[in-house]
């Protein structure tokens, strides 16, 4: 029974020492990440409209023509 007892202890002793090593790294994880986020802010990017992105990326005819092969497609794939 000596035996088991120990192996307990060891498993316990096992475990904590895992859980303690994942607290600290995401203790340190976070820490970091506040860091980074300090000295290398995110930069922010404008939010483009739907008509400056008919306007940059084709007519309102590829568009429509884009849209009716989504449609056909989708169709075709239900038939099946």
């Amino acid at each position: 029974m000596d035996i088991v007892g120990e192996s307990i202890k060891f498993m316990v002793l096992g475990m904590l020492v895992v859980f303690t090593f994942l607290y600290v790294l995401v203790v340190l994880m976070g820490f970091q990440a506040k860091i980074i986020k300090k000295f290398f802010p995110e930069k922010k990017q404008p939010i483009a409209s739907s008509a400056s992105s008919t306007a940059s990326g084709g007519t309102a005819e590829d568009e429509s023509r884009r849209i009716a092969a989504i449609i056909a497609a989708v169709s075709e794939f239900r038939k099946n």
